[in-house]
C-alpha cells in the first residue's frame, strides 16, 4: 500500500492510506491526527473514512451556585415581584 498526500483547496496536506497500512499503522496515524493532520481511510482507492483530530474541550461552565455568588444580589426578588403583580399591588 502507498501513502498519498493530497493538497485540499485551503492548502492543508491531508494523508490517504488504504485499510491495511492503517491497521498496522493505527497509533502512529491517531497520534498524527492529535497533531492536527486529517488522516482519509481508503478502500481499493475509494475514501471511506477519515480521521481528524477531536475537537478541544470546551472550558466548564461555573455551577450556578457560583455564579450567584459571584454576581451578588440585587434589587426586589422575582418572587416577590411576581407575587405582588398577582395580588395587584
Amino acid at each position: 500500500m502507498c501513502t498519498l498526500l493530497v493538497y485540499t483547496s485551503s492548502e492543508t496536506i491531508v494523508k490517504q492510506v488504504g485499510i491495511k497500512q492503517a491497521r498496522q499503522e493505527l497509533p502512529d496515524l491517531i497520534d498524527r491526527a492529535e497533531a492536527g493532520e486529517e488522516i482519509v481511510i481508503t478502500r481499493q482507492g475509494k475514501a471511506v473514512a477519515k480521521l481528524i483530530p477531536a475537537p478541544k474541550p470546551v472550558k466548564s461552565l461555573p455551577s450556578l451556585t457560583e455564579f450567584r455568588q459571584r454576581i451578588g444580589r440585587a434589587g426586589t426578588p422575582a418572587v416577590r415581584l411576581l407575587r405582588e403583580e398577582r395580588d395587584g399591588r
